[in-house]
């Protein structure tokens, strides 16, 4: 770096300003040779791109200063090039001067700044620059500290540089009276820091600071020590994750007191990536802490993914720390800060819901965010005070030794259960922890010892169970007294093994509660027994439930009546007594419910269990003792009967049965009949197995259900190959689909106003290449059976959604015609409903609301929250709701506001004329109840043109019935669409 200065006369009279001599007439030489010369340094100063900088204000030093902040009056600058042309501040004699500075580095950056000695002293001063400081280093791409001045160029003579690795510090003189400006050659914009030091003043400042400096890192450096020793002692996980977090602050604050560069001479660049890890990692080990002393594993998984994911990036930011250390101490700053104020959150959170733990941490994670605040202030200039960076970081020491003090408590506290137990203490915690009581029984003295739960449980007096065995016997039920004893003499007999023994014992009021014993003898040096300790247990729930189990797995949840695997088991047992008694005839009669899906349909799920268990009572009141009564499945019942031994009292004995379910039941002010068709085989004594005979009464029973229901039939060896025929016809019905048997019939839905055909109702019907045509109730029940109603309700739904968007295409100019497909309880049942029929909809391109689907008002009541979300997704999907059977069933009408159906079918009784030829008044409420609610009505089993007429006054919109026309073909179905009306029959 080069300078020039020159010297300008002043102008008398004036204190700036450049000066022009006085001149007279004559003297014209001076003056135009002045002029030259500053016109050549003007043009000079543009050639080179030096712009002149204007002079600065002199700060004053005086003898009794120790320090001066001088931050405030040094004149940052840039230039262009790397030379600057600055006026010096005035002298005492008003000279300004010109500096002509050239940077040795090559830096556009400069500070200019000068001083003025008043004194009659020369006076010695350090210029003291700083690398680093906390305070204003920032929060995003924070300054992490470097060597900020290359040089200082004086007026006078040259600053002396001083050998430190912590600032940049030059040496000045300041005669009396003398006025000297500076020009500092900077490596950076960032000035954090410029003072002006009396030598020994700085000297005392430097040692004290370095006095506190080790004071603090050897309280934390004891602090990681002795956190350490205690993770060593202890195992739990808290204790290396406290001390994880004190070696952790022991190294940033070795980085930031510049303890580790004295010690592994690091540069000023591996310093800076140092400082950025150094926060990095105090921002991990105290997201470790907090982890490891709340437990969050316990809480929810979710903790321990957002942990190890938040520990994942910050061991990134380490990484990113070697090539831009700046963004990665921004962004652990950023972490650091976010682990305070959510570990806060959280330590609260916990305490609310009865952690310990966190109780104890609250006021350690207070200050520690308040910490973290006080940081923030400092970082981002709020706080410029230069005690405050050494103040903060001896409070982070402080906040790890409460931090530790904290761990402490938990590996001090709590006595025996967290020191060294022996083993015999071990078992006497355990035995405390298990709840077991104590039973000891001293044979020598025949007395036995228990503790007073067991006495409290029974609700007798202390002592009452104290004294010799024999007294246990009074207490104990009566079916084990002799098995206790037995087992008591087979210990002291044996001199080994484990006494393992469940018996009652009664209380005052005469129950019994259960225990379990589980004791061992203890041998003496004679090789006798002379004491049997052991533990007793109250197992009475376990017991109950036990019971409970094992009746409810042989029994029917509903009637309590046996179930199948009962019944077979006894059957059994009476076959097998047949076979040595002759005398001994069992029967076997099978019962089922004729039409019981139907009353289960009409009147909902609960009140048909509710019948079944009324029926269930009649038929167990004909019974006699040696008789058995079962329910095999839903509508199904067996007895075994062996009260009865010749055919015709048997006979006579089952029409009775017969009579007794087909009495009516009364439900609501309406009386509900059924009927049962029943099979019965004879055991006749021949060998047989159980499950034969129960197959023949079951075959009987389904002879009499096909020959028209409500029978009693006995079995005959031909019915056995009618039951293959039945099978026979299950398997080609799951072949029917494959081999495209069913087929389709559309029955017109007509409006009534113009009698034009305005949809139909798709039926199903198989075309089996034996028995022909074949109507749904002949195989839909054997669908719903087997399970392949939901495959054949798939392909009615395709097939209809076809031909109807073939009928919308062929007739554009007309209101588009819909069509109607019913939908089982299975169906409606399965989520893939939903996503079958967007499917169907989306491929045929159908008008919105034209594919309508038809369910039953039981078959919706079934579950009416469940069907209430399908039938509204069902909707949004653009296809239609018809309610079926409307009248039939057991609703809720406030139900029914919250189903989103379209349409309401009646159920042809309400529409058909009774004997007198009046119809239902029940219908004109229907129909105003369907207007009211804002749905259309379809009125079912419009027989003559009469009823048309009547439905169309009624208000009633559409009907379908044979007045209209059978199921006909989709081929038949597009003429009636093209024809203008139908004929009604008259």
């Amino acid at each position: 770096m080069t300078s020039g200065c020159l010297p300008i006369p002043r102008r008398p009279g004036t204190d700036q300003g450049l000066a022009e001599l006085d001149w007279e007439a004559g003297e014209v030489t001076p003056l135009r040779f002045l002029r030259a010369f500053l016109a050549a340094a003007c043009l000079q100063a543009v050639l080179f791109g030096v712009l002149p900088a204007r002079a600065v204000e002199p700060v004053n030093v005086r003898t009794d200063a120790a320090a001066i902040d001088l931050t405030a009056a040094v004149d940052r600058q840039r230039t262009e090039s790397d030379r600057i042309l600055v006026s010096t501040a005035p002298g005492t004699d008003g000279i300004v001067q010109r500096m002509d500075v050239r940077a040795r580095e090559g830096n556009t950056s400069w500070a200019v700044f000068a001083l003025a000695n008043s004194g009659n002293e020369q006076i010695d001063r350090l210029i003291v620059i700083p690398h680093y400081r906390l305070v204003g280093s920032g929060l995003l791409w924070p300054d992490l500290g470097l060597s900020r001045v290359v040089t200082v160029t004086s007026s006078g003579e040259r600053p002396e540089r001083q050998e430190n690795a912590h600032a940049d510090i030059f040496r000045i003189t300041l005669d009396p009276g003398a006025v000297m400006t500076y020009v500092a050659e900077l490596r950076t914009n960032n000035l954090t820091q410029i003072y002006l030091w009396e030598p020994d003043a700085y000297k005392d400042k430097v040692n004290s600071i370095t006095l506190y400096y080790g004071i603090v890192i050897g309280i934390s450096g004891l602090l990681a020590l002795f956190l350490t020793i205690l993770f060593v002692v202890k195992g739990s996980v808290m204790f290396p994750a406290a001390a994880a977090l004190g070696w952790a602050v022991l190294v940033y604050i070795g980085i930031d007191f510049g303890f580790w560069g004295r010690v592994f001479d690091m540069s000023a660049g591996a310093e800076r990536v140092w400082r950025a890890s150094g926060e990095a990692i105090l921002a991990a080990t105290l997201l470790v802490f907090l982890f490891a002393y709340l437990n969050l594993n316990r809480w929810h998984v979710r903790y321990v993914h957002i942990t190890f994911g938040w520990l994942a990036f910050l061991g990134c930011l380490v990484a990113l720390a070697l090539f831009d250390p700046s963004i990665a101490s921004g962004i652990a700053r950023l972490s650091l800060f976010a682990v305070a104020v959510l570990g806060l959150v959280l330590v609260i959170y916990l305490s609310t819901h009865g952690f310990d733990r966190a109780v104890l941490l609250i006021p350690t994670w207070l200050l520690l965010v308040v910490w973290v605040f006080a940081a923030g202030l400092a970082i981002m200039g709020s706080v410029t005070n230069d005690i405050v960076g050494p103040a903060l970081l001896g409070g982070l020491v402080l906040i790890v030794m409460l931090i530790g003090f904290t761990v402490m408590q938990h590996a001090f506290a709590g006595g025996v259960t967290h020191g060294i137990v022996t083993d015999v203490e071990r078992r006497a915690l355990a035995l405390t922890g298990a709840g077991d009581m104590i039973w000891d029984w001293d044979v020598s003295s025949d007395k036995v010892f228990t503790s007073p739960e067991t006495e409290a449980l029974l609700g007798l007096k202390r002592g009452a169970l104290e004294g010799p065995a024999a007294r246990w016997l009074d207490v104990l039920h009566p079916l084990d007294r002799d098995r206790f004893r037995t087992a008591l003499d087979s210990v002291l007999e044996q001199r080994r093994g484990r006494l393992t023994q469940d018996f009652r014992l009664r209380t005052p009021d005469g129950h019994y509660l259960w225990f379990t014993l589980k004791a061992r003898p203890v041998v003496g040096s004679d090789g006798e027994v002379v004491r049997l300790v052991g533990t007793l247990a109250d197992v009475t729930e376990y017991k109950n439930a036990e019971e409970r189990l094992l009746h409810d797995a042989v029994h029917d949840n509903l009637t309590g009546l046996p179930n199948r695997e009962l019944f077979l088991d006894r059957l059994e047992s009476v076959l097998a007594l047949a076979k040595i008694d002759q005398a001994i005839r069992p029967t076997a009669i099978v019962v089922d419910l004729d039409r019981f899906k139907q009353v289960n349909d009409s009147v909902g799920i609960a009140v048909g269990d509710s019948i079944l268990l009324t029926l269930a009572r009649r038929l167990a009141r004909l019974l006699k003792p040696q008789d058995t009564l079962a329910r095999l499945s839903g509508d199904q019942f067996a007895l075994i009967l062996m009260s009865e031994r010749e055919m015709d009292r048997i006979t006579t004995f089952a029409e009775t049965l017969r009579r007794a379910l087909r009495a009516p039941i009364t439900f609501n002010d309406r009386e509900i009949f059924l009927t049962a068709s029943m099979g019965i085989a004879l055991g006749d004594g021949q060998p047989q197995r159980t499950e034969e005979l129960l197959k023949d009464a079951e075959l009987a029973m389904y002879h009499a259900k096909r020959i028209g229901g409500d029978r009693i039939e006995v079995f005959k060896p031909s019915m056995r190959a009618r039951k293959a025929d039945r099978l026979t016809l299950e398997s080609e019905l799951r072949r029917a689909l494959e081999r495209e048997e069913i087929t389709i019939l559309y029955q017109p839905i007509v409006r009534l106003e113009d009698r034009a055909v305005a949809g139909f109702e798709a039926l199903a019907r198989w075309d089996h290449p034996k028995m022909g045509r074949m109507s749904p109730t002949d195989f839909i029940s054997i669908a719903e059976e087997i399970g392949l109603i939901v495959d054949l309700g798939l392909f009615v739904l395709e097939r209809t959604s076809r031909q109807l968007a073939l009928w919308q295409r062929a007739a554009r100019n007309r209101e588009p015609v819909f069509a109607s497909v019913n939908v089982s309880s299975r169906q409606l049942l399965r989520q893939d409903l939903i996503h079958d029929l967007r499917t169907v909809i989306s491929r045929s391109g159908i008008a919105r609301g034209t594919l309508k689907l038809e369910l039953t008002e039981s078959l919706v009541m079934e579950n009416p929250e469940h069907a209430a979300q399908m039938l509204t997704r069902i909707k949004e999907l653009g296809a239609g709701l018809a309610l079926d059977d409307f009248g039939t069933g057991h609703s809720s009408l406030s139900y029914l506001q919250r189903f989103p159906f379209d349409t309401i079918k009646i159920d042809q009784s309400f529409v058909r004329t009774s004997s007198k030829g009046a119809r239902p008044v029940i219908l004109r409420s229907i129909i105003g109840l369907a207007h009211d609610l804002g749905m259309d009505v379809v009125a079912e089993g419009a027989e003559t043109d009469s009823d048309a007429v009547e439905l169309y006054q009624l208000g009633c919109e559409y009907a379908q019935g044979y007045a209209f026309g059978e199921p006909v073909s989709a081929e038949v179905a597009r003429s009636l669409l093209t024809s203008n009306r139908l004929e009604t029959v008259r």
